[in-house]
Order: structure tokens, then sequence, then C-alpha cells
């Protein structure tokens, strides 16, 4: 079954050329197009349906995250006697039907982790992921030149993205040298190039990099020597926003990321705050002030801000969209999400995310 979103494919001429090598192959195939950004469980349904009906035995995932997130779904399913739902509630996925993917979009990984987010619309509408060895692409063809027709916008949402599944383990209760080393070069290199890539859509490098660097923020790699226990935080904060206001996920975590950090400078433990002045120093330049470790943590933040800004990222919810007068609402989803606490580098519960949330509505 070929998985897709929406024309892009087609007016890329990639669509010809993927499905041109399965005619010439003599391969079978049934198609699902039409995946949106912040993928639905409904369509997920229809999608396993046909895949039943048609005796798919491989999934092939071709466009961004959301794509590839759908066929993962439906590959859950078919190998789980149509059941697949369970594993975005926290049942442990052992196998799923064999998936390859071709990704036009350098953001959310997918193409490489054991990862997988859906929106459960139609029902509770919350946002619900995984994250499942078993689960990752047989392959994953990358090609840099599929993403050069990818908005400035959605570039720079997607390399926000990047960043945060390196943030996610890289804030982690955990030490591990050669995992700092690991993910501070990931950062490092988007913070090098998704500028590029936003002003030079066509910058073969810059688009190659920000590919790479998707790919190893997601794979696991970075987060070598860290356990998955007590780390992160962003992702519980951010996924009811893109899951409820259909936002960009890489510009809520615009958003979610410095306004977390700001809460650890306040209310972390010391080793917390010198955590994120190393990321300051080593990330952003910011110089090291041992007589003020928080100063430095602050200015490292402050410096990430203004890089998430140059590349078009909101900063507050009113930039992202959320209605002024919803702060309660966004509360509410996300301990609802989280059974009432966000268990991540610094533990969140609805006083935090208040906190961290109010200081950023405009």
């Amino acid at each position: 079954m070929l998985v897709y979103g929406g024309g892009s494919i087609k007016k890329s001429g990639l669509y010809e050329r993927v499905t041109g090598a399965l005619d010439a192959a003599g391969i079978y195939r049934a198609e699902l197009g039409g995946v949106k950004p912040n993928p639905r469980r409904t369509f997920v349904d229809e999608g396993l349906r046909l895949a039943r009906e048609e005796k798919i035995d491989f999934l092939l995932g071709v466009g961004g995250g959301s794509s590839i997130d759908t066929a993962k779904a439906i590959a859950l399913g078919l190998a789980n006697e149509g059941e697949y739902w369970q594993f975005y509630n926290g049942a442990e996925a052992r196998k799923m039907a064999p998936l390859g993917t071709i990704h036009t979009i350098a953001a959310a990984g997918s193409e490489t982790s054991c990862s997988s987010v859906l929106v459960d619309d139609g029902n509770t509408g919350m946002k619900k992921g995984f994250m499942w060895t078993p689960c990752r692409p047989l392959f994953a063809i990358m090609n840099p030149e599929l993403t050069y027709t990818v908005s400035p916008y959605q570039t720079a949402a997607g390399s926000a993205d990047i960043f945060a599944h390196t943030f996610m383990r890289y804030f982690s209760v955990n030490d591990s040298c050669l995992g700092d080393e690991y993910c501070e070069g990931t950062f490092r290199t988007v913070v090098r190039y998704a500028p590029i890539a936003v002003s030079k859509p066509r910058d073969y490098e810059a688009r190659a990099e920000l590919m790479l660097a998707g790919s190893f923020s997601h794979n696991d790699v970075n987060g070598i020597g860290r356990d998955a226990e007590g780390r992160g935080g962003e992702h519980p904060l951010e996924a009811q926003l893109s899951g409820h206001y259909d936002t960009a996920h890489g510009a809520g975590l615009s958003v979610a990321m410095p306004a977390m950090l700001d809460y650890v400078i306040k209310h972390g433990t010391p080793k917390q705050v010198a955590r994120v002045a190393q990321f300051g120093v080593k990330v952003f330049g910011a110089a090291l002030d041992m007589d003020d470790v928080a100063a430095t943590a602050a200015d490292g933040v402050r410096r990430f801000r203004a890089w998430l800004a140059s590349i078009g990222m909101p900063l507050t919810l009113e930039g992202l969209g959320v209605p002024e007068g919803d702060l309660e609402d966004v509360v509410r989803r996300c301990m609802e999400d989280n059974g009432g606490l966000i268990k991540g580098f610094v533990p969140m519960d609805a006083a935090a995310v208040r906190e961290i949330y109010g200081a950023v509505t405009k």
C-alpha cells in the first residue's frame, strides 16, 4: 500500500517515479492518499479497512511524518488482528507489518524512529503517541532534493521539530558525555543550516544536513547513555496544542521549549540549571559566568528564542494562533493526557504548566 499526503508528491513528479518503479517491478499496490498534518485516527481506520480488503503485506509511506505515522498505524493493525489503538494507549507493540519510507521533509524523523503519533479525532480529540522498538521502518530512502519544494515556514517548523527530538534526549536526569557530544553537534547543525534552507530552498548542503540531522535526532543515537524516563517534557507540553488547534507541531514546540527552560531556571535544582547553562554555552555561544550560572542559562534561552524568531517560528500562544482565554483549556488537556503530571526533566503539574504557558500567552 502506498500511503501519501496531499498533492505535493504529484506536483513534484515523485508520485510518478514511485508508481512507475512499482509497475516496472510488477508489484501490485493499493493507494491511500490524502493524509493531513497531525494525522487522524479515523483516516487510519479507513486505510486499515482497505489494506485488509486488499490483503496488503507491505506499507510504503511517502511524504512527511504524517504519512509515515499513518502507515505505521496501518502496519500495526495488519499485524495485530486489526487492533492498533491499544499501542497508542500504552500497550507494548511487539510486531507490525513491514514498512519502508521515502520522506520529503526534514522534520519528525519518523523515517528512522520507532515512534508514531495520531490525533484521536471523533473521540477524545487528544494526540497520542508511542515509542516501541519493533516499529522502525525497514528502510528510508533519503534524497535531499525531494525537500526543495518545502515552504520556508514548514522548513522552519521541521527544523524546530528536529531540534526538539534532540532536546528531549539532552535534557535528561542521566548524564552521558558521549550523548552530550552527539546532541550538541546535532543542535549546532540545525542552528547553522535551518536559516540557510529557509532563505535558499535549493541549497543542497543545507537540505542534506537537515535531513540527516532529522533522522539522527529520533533514531535514538542521541539518547545514548540516557533512560527513556526523566527526560524532556516539551512534547507532552505541546502535543495537545497541535492536536487541538491543528497547528504545525514544530511551531508549537518553538513556544514550548524555551518556556520550559525558563521554568527550569526558576524552579530547577542547581544541577538542572547548570544543564540549561551548558546548553546555552555549547549550542548558542553564551558566555559562561561561573559566579552566576542562572544568568548564563537565561542568556542561552534568550539566544535560543532569537534563533527561533530568526527562522520565523512563534514564541507565544498568541503567535501560534491559540485564542486568548484558552489557557485553562490548554492546561486541562495537557494534564488529562499525562495523568496529572508530566514526568520529564523536571516534574510539571497543572500549576507548572499554567506558569509555563501563562508567561508566554502574548
